[in-house]
Parts: C-alpha cells; structure tokens; sequence
C-alpha cells in the first residue's frame, strides 16, 4: 500500500527539525523565522533543495540593504544545469519533461533526455554564431515546448533571454527589445488562436529591420506544417535559419554538452513590467536568486512535488499562460524541481463565434493534469458561462487550483470548490468507494495517493500574487492552513510583507499599501540601460524614507547597541512589526522598503486580501501595461489631442477600463473613430486593452507640473470621495474634474 500523501511544507518543516533542530508552533512563527533570520532561512533553502556549486559561497546575505543586496557570495549557478539534474531519474520513472497541445489538437510530448539533447544542439549552434555570456537573445514566440527550448539554450551559454507574445504588436515590441538591443532573433512563422491563424511574418521583418543589433535570425515554422510551405515561410523570412534544423544535431559534442557554471547574480532573462511614465521598464533577474525563490515557491507554497519522487509520483502541473506574461515562468520553472509541464497554446475561451470555456478542463482531464492554474479572470468566465466540469472528463487527477493576475473573487472561488465537491461525491458509492469500472487511463499513482488522503475535504485553492517585477509571490498558499473563499493563506516564506496605511505605519485588518521590508534573492539586479538606478529606485523604493522600517535579519551585524539605546520593548502581542522584540529600524544607508503598487489587507489569522492596483498601472487578464504605452498609440491619431485611461480592478469587480479622450475642435467621438482608436490599441499594443469604453471628455486633469491625474481619478471612479483624492490646489485645471464626478456618480447609480 502507498504510504499517506504528505504536503511539501510538511516535509520542509520535518527536514528542518532534524537538520537544524528547528520546531516552530505554528506556521506565523515558522514565518517571523524566515524573514528574521534571512541568512538561515536561505541556506536551508540551499541545503534543503541540495542546490549545487563547483565553489562553496562564503556569505548568504552580504549586506542586507535595497536595493543592492548581495546573495550567496562565491556561488556558481546555472538555471539550466538545475534542470539537467533531472533528466536520468526523471526518464528512468517514465515521465516526460513537456506535454503540449494546441488548438488545432496538435500534441507534443518532449521527453527528458530530448529536451537536453535539442537544448545542447541549439546552445552549440549559438555559440557558432558568436553567442557570448551577457549578449541578450529576443525571442517572438508562443506557449510552445520551442520556447522552453530556446530559453534553456540560451541561459546554458550564459546569455540572457527575453521573450514577448506574438499577440503583441510590433510597436509593443519594440518598445521592449529595442532597449535590450539583442544580436539574436528567434520567432515564429505565425501562431493559432480563437479559431484563426495569424501569421506573423510580416511583424518578424519589422522587428529585424528595427532592430540593428540582430545579427542572426532563427525561425520556428509554428503555422506551416508540410515541407512545401515550411520552406516558403522560411524563403519569406530570409536570411534565417530552420529552428528545426538549429536543434537537430545529435553527436557525440551534443551529448557532451555541459551548461556553463556562472556567479550567482550573472543575469538570466529580462521581463518587462511598465509603470505609468516611459517606455517598459526591463528588468533584469539572476540566475541564482531566480532557481532559489523558484525551488521554495513551487515546492513549499504551491505544493508542486518532483514527478519521480514517490510521495509526488506523476505530478503533472499546469498553469495556462502567454509567453507575455511572467507565468509563463513560473510554468517553466517546474522544470527545476523534475517536474512534467503540461502546457496549452491558444484561447481558454474557445472562439469568438462558439464561445467554450471547458477547453481548458477538457484538456486537463485528457493529460491528467495535477496542478491546475490559471488567471483568475479565467475562472470568473468560467463562473460566467455556468461551466459544468461534469461534462468534461474524468478530473479525478486535479487536486489544486492555481489563481493569480488579479484578485480572485469569493463567488468565483465558490463556484471552483462547488464544481469540485459534485464531482467528488459523483465518483463516490454510497459506503465512500469509488464507483464504476476500472478507467482506461487512471490518474498516476501518487495522484491518486493524494486523492484518497484529500477525500471529503474540498479542493484546495493555491492562490498566489506576485509580479513580474521580482519573478516570484509575496502572498500565497499553504497546504496546512485553513482556507477562506476570496483570500490567499499566508505571507510567503522569506517574505518580509506588511500592509502600511498612509502614515507609514503597519497595520492588520486595514487596506494599505503592500511593502516588503526585506531583500528577496529574485529582487531585480537592475534594469537595463538605467543609470545610477534611477528608474529602478523610482518604481520601487521612492516612497518611503530610507531606513524607515528595514529591520536587522542577516547579512553583516550592526554595532550592538545598549539595552538603554534600544528602548522599552513593544508590549506583548504587538504583532504587525516585522522583527524581534527590542529590533530598531536599520539606518539609511540599508535602503528603502520596497513599494509593491498594490492594496492589501492582513487578516489577524494571516490570511491575505489583494483588492487591485494600488497605482495606475494596467493589468488586464494578468499581463501589465504602463499607460504611457496606450497614451503613444492613441494620441499618434489626428483627431486625438489629449487621453487618459484608468482601469478600475478591483476586489469583487470586474475589470473595467473606461478611455476618455480629448479630441482636436470639429471632431465627433462616433462610431468609426471608436473603431480606429480600438484598432490602432490592437495593433499596437494587444487585443487585450482594448477599453470597455471610450468616452470624449473636454479636459485631462493635470497637476502644476503637467502629470495626468491618473489614480485621483481611479479612486474617484471607484467611490472613494473627491475631497479624499485630490487636492485643487495642486491642479492646473481644478474645473474640469466636475464631468468626472458627475461621470462617477452616473457611474455609481447605473
């Protein structure tokens, strides 16, 4: 008989009592641990994942300062080699690296021992090409095993991969690899989605010609699927070089290949997270802190196990995401852990003429699917749509659900665990055992372990929310806790998060603003092309006083101090502060705490609730767009003199992104400019932010220094009183934000 299912955190904390005779009585102290004392926290991390180096580090957290924090001194990492560790067990089990399919019901299944070998071929034809560490690599391609490829090659070498959607449009683009000025292109032909195939070859020779650093050319013939037209398409992009051909090679060389060992911080991948002002901002992650922060989330928090290990056999993990989106990084770091990706390229939704929001379930019942994420807008439309997962297959593998992007709702939430509990009890005889003949195709054994330990309990929700900005999650899952509807269970581990109201103080039980008040391995290196850190301080660290609330927790010691210099301690059960009883904030030179740009409450049990933006960025479905980019390709219209948009996320809401224009004299708002303005925010940026509407509007409110009144206007929309949001005083144009009020209150009232 299979022994009991046991939960990763569960193990964690077992290895922890009896490698480091650490027990904790709950998991908020297990947490104050973690985030108090980061050096023994991150090198358990290390041993407990028996992360590898050819040379041992000599300090885990030099100095504990942000941003500038210096992980595992000494160290040599290499986010591929961690994946290669795998390949052996993982095969030998008989487990696949990657299940694929796509719309058109095209599967591919990419074994262990075949990505290495199209990894190695790939990395051995960029070095040929003059790849160097450091030199960037853009790649123009979809949710395809391909990409997990091209990425594993690239970082091998120890260049820096970045890659952008072929749903966005040329100008987006741009704005994101022009900055990082790339010697390599890898793209496709095209991609396939809601039914329709769009061909991107036109939008690759845009991107070569704008883009002078390229030096050399790959393409993935992803839409042309015979001979004849691969080779038209790969005609129509020259001079370039066959993707297929790039990673055929299969040699003695090839299977010699080892990926490079490099300095813990050598730069992996640059992601893209836009503000309110400027172009994208591109942000630059390392290979170490990216594999460390990966390890602890997936395994401890998520509760995504090893494939091959027996208390996580057949782990099968799925998190449906764009290439646009940093969940498609987060999907391909269940490599790290030896874990099958299973992963899906085209629209949740089915098509525009036959809508199907059971595709997805569908196909993870066919791949038997585990671990199953997805944005939280996804399940909203499924809630929408009145889903009935009974009609798509056998789910009985599913055992978690995954949500981020944007606040997941209690009746979403609900409508998931409702779902679950009828097919739950629909597979279930009336004395508890399982109904109904043997199936062709059972759940994998460990899936089913987990199943029988989980019976009669609902399905269990991991919910997460991160970013981009820091490749990880701030707030998250625990297999162990209690779960509420509409809430994420815990701060994470190693997570210094606080929510702090408008004096700068930490609370619970009240919205505030989400800071983290303690260095993470994954926090950005820099951001490419910015000097002295000023766009990176800017996004990040402004908002707050240096020094003001950066606790002691690692790195080298501050002078000791007189009990009489540190004061009376604070009185017991005076839990919001991070820290230990008697702890003073460091001084100004450890830096700022880090602003994350969302609203948050702390429950008193811990528990967490994001309500949305707490600036104005953009998130739809989960990828982020800074406003400054929509601004660009509405106002390059003639008839647009002026714009401003506002997307009013929210907890419990929907999300609606109201547009409101000024447009030159004469000029009516009809139908057709509604269309061009549509379209040119389509073309130019993704089909995704198109507004819920777009409104003519005589005045954009302004401060003094000409800055658009973006989040005043946004907290006005969303109810909160004018007096509360803005001050006249500092407007250049008071008057005008009477059509916005009476533009709320019709709002209100609707």
């Amino acid at each position: 008989m299979t022994a009991p299912y046991v939960p990763q955190i569960r193990l964690y904390q077992q290895w922890l009592a009896e490698h480091r005779g650490l027990r904790f009585d709950d998991y908020d102290a297990l947490w104050r641990w973690s985030t108090t004392d980061l050096d023994g926290f991150w090198q358990s991390i290390w041993d407990y994942f028996e992360m590898q180096s050819p040379t041992p580090h000599t300090t885990v957290l030099t100095h504990n300062v942000m941003p500038g924090a210096t992980w595992f001194s000494g160290a040599r990492v290499n986010y591929a080699q961690q994946v290669f560790r795998h390949v052996q067990p993982a095969h030998e089990a008989g487990f696949a690296a990657v299940v694929s399919r796509n719309e058109k019901g095209r599967r591919t299944e990419l074994s262990w021992p075949e990505l290495r070998r199209q990894v190695a071929s790939l990395a051995q034809h960029l070095q040929a090409q003059g790849v160097q560490p450091g030199d960037r690599v853009a790649a123009y391609l979809p949710n395809i095993p391909e990409a997990m490829v091209a990425f594993l090659a690239t970082v091998s070498l120890g260049a820096v991969w970045s890659i952008c959607a072929p749903d966005m449009g040329t100008n987006a683009v741009l704005d994101r690899f022009r900055q990082i000025e790339p010697v390599v292109l890898i793209a496709c032909d095209g991609v396939s989605y809601g039914g329709r195939d769009h061909d991107r070859l036109g939008v690759v020779a845009e991107l070569r010609a704008a883009l002078p650093t390229v030096r050399h050319v790959l393409l993935h013939t992803n839409l042309a699927e015979d001979e004849a037209a691969q080779a038209k398409a790969l005609l129509a992009a020259a001079p370039c070089t066959s993707f297929a051909a790039a990673t055929a090679r299969d040699d003695a060389a090839t299977a010699a290949f080892e990926p490079v060992w490099l300095p813990f911080d050598h730069p992996l991948w640059i992601v893209y997270s836009s503000g309110t002002t400027g172009l994208p901002k591109p942000i630059v992650h390392g290979h170490g802190g990216t594999v460390i922060v990966g390890l602890a989330l997936k395994s401890l928090h998520n509760d995504i196990g090893c494939s091959y290990h027996p208390n996580s056999w057949g782990e099968r993990y799925h998190w449906y995401s764009s290439t646009g989106w940093v969940m498609w990084n987060a999907q391909t770091s269940g490599l790290l852990n030896g874990t099958t990706c299973v992963i899906y390229d085209g629209n949740p939704g089915g098509t525009k003429d036959k809508p199907d929001w059971t595709t997805l379930w569908r196909f993870a019942a066919e791949e038997r699917v585990t671990f199953f994420g997805a944005g939280a807008a996804f399940f909203a439309n499924c809630l929408k749509a009145g889903v009935d997962l009974s009609t798509c297959g056998d789910l009985s593998a599913v055992r978690a659900l995954g949500t981020t992007g944007s606040p997941l709702s209690e009746d979403a939430q609900n409508w998931g665990t409702q779902q679950f509990r009828l097919l739950r009890d629909a597979s279930q005889a009336p004395d508890g055992s399982p109904q109904g003949s043997p199936k062709a195709n059972p759940p994998p054994r460990g899936a089913a372990t987990r199943a029988a330990a989980e019976r009669g309990g609902d399905i269990w929700w991991c919910n997460i929310s991160g970013g981009t900005d820091f490749a990880g999650a701030f707030i998250g899952g625990n297999r162990e806790l209690p779960q509420t509807p509409g809430r994420m269970q815990c701060r994470l581990l190693g997570c210094a998060v606080e929510s702090w109201n408008e004096q700068g103080e930490p609370v619970i039980d009240e919205v505030g603003e989400l800071v983290c008040a303690q260095p993470i391995p994954s926090m950005p290196l820099y951001f490419v092309g910015d000097v002295d850190n000023k766009r990176l301080l800017g996004s990040y660290f402004d908002m707050y006083p240096p020094g003001k609330g950066r606790k002691p927790g690692g790195g080298v010691p501050l002078p000791p101090r007189s009990p009489a210099a540190r004061g009376p301690l604070p009185p017991e059960g005076a839990v919001p502060a991070l820290g230990r009883p008697g702890d003073r904030d460091l001084d100004a030179s450890a830096g700022a705490v880090w602003r994350h740009g969302d609203w948050l409450r702390i429950h008193a049990d811990g528990s967490c609730v994001i309500y949305g933006r707490s600036d104005a960025t953009i998130n739809r479905h989960g990828l982020r767009m800074g406003t400054s980019e929509l601004y660009s390709a509405v106002e390059a219209l003639p008839e647009v003199l002026d714009s401003m948009v506002v997307d009013l996320e929210y907890l419990g809401r929907e999300s609606d992104m109201p547009l409101f224009v000024v447009l030159r004299e004469g000029v009516a708002l009809d139908d057709a400019l509604k269309a061009r303005i549509n379209d040119r925010i389509k073309t130019a940026l993704s089909p995704r932010f198109i507004p819920n509407g777009i409104f003519q509007v005589p005045e954009i409110p302004r401060t003094l220094s000409g800055k658009k009144q973006e989040l005043p206007i946004k907290k006005l929309l969303l109810g909160q009183p004018l007096e509360k949001v803005i001050n006249r005083e500092a407007m250049a144009n008071p008057g005008c934000l009477d059509w916005y009020v009476a533009f709320a209150r019709q709002r209100a009232t609707a």
